[in-house]
């Protein structure tokens, strides 16, 4: 589904990543773990299109995003590409379900369509309650989740999330968990999350190890 191949990326003179090479399997849930500095990161902000290597390619099927342009980007990211961070980024002066709803309005979804949508994903995710309470109102448990409902909207072909849980007590790490798998196993939705959360790698499909910029090894 996703070919990374012979990624290298330079800040500076430090060599973040040094000839990445990997394949992601669709329909699995794929954890990076590491140490901190290991290029982590930086290869799911080059796999989200966040960031352009130095060298190398990714290729969603057939498609190179290392070559689309900034606007083309932006419309295949918002299509294809689901983002969850360790903050779950949700607009202060915006509703649960606002928030929600502003990748399908960018998709050209009309209003009364993303609202429907939001608050369809939000239910699934226990959060139909809250649609209409602002992020400081929520639980940071609950916020993650509005994260996740927001980044799953419109059906993307791929989840890459950093550190999803780093910020969540244990019960909500467990919660997030349970979620992630659910939706692998009922939509079918590939995952791909840089964890140090050590029961969600034990969890996984497949784990990626990295160090130093590098793969050392691959368990699945």
């Amino acid at each position: 589904m996703i070919n990374v191949i012979d990624l290298y990326k330079n800040y500076g003179n430090v060599e973040v990543l040094k000839g990445i090479s990997l394949n992601i399997m669709p329909h699995k849930l794929t954890t990076i773990v590491g140490a901190s500095g290991a290029g982590k990161t930086t290869l799911l902000q080059i796999m989200a299109t966040l960031e352009s290597p130095d060298r190398g390619k990714v290729l969603y099927s057939d498609k190179d995003v290392t070559l689309l342009r900034d606007k083309e980007l932006s419309t295949f990211r918002n299509l294809h590409i689901g983002l969850v961070f360790q903050q779950h980024r949700l607009l202060p002066e915006f509703t649960i379900e606002e928030n929600v709803m502003m990748p399908a309005l960018l998709a050209g979804r009309s209003r009364r369509q993303a609202a429907a949508m939001a608050a369809e994903r939000l239910r699934e995710l226990g959060l139909g309650h809250r649609l209409n309470h602002r992020p400081a109102e929520l639980s940071g448990g609950e916020c993650q989740r509005a994260s996740v409902a927001r980044a799953i909207i419109n059906n993307p072909s791929v989840i890459l999330a950093d550190e999803p849980t780093g910020s969540l007590d244990s019960a909500n790490r467990r919660q997030l968990h349970d979620i992630f798998f659910e939706l692998r196993d009922k939509f079918g939705t590939t995952f791909v999350i840089v964890t140090h959360d050590d029961t969600l790698a034990d969890g996984s499909d497949i784990v990626i190890h990295m160090a130093d910029g590098k793969i050392t090894k691959t368990v699945s």
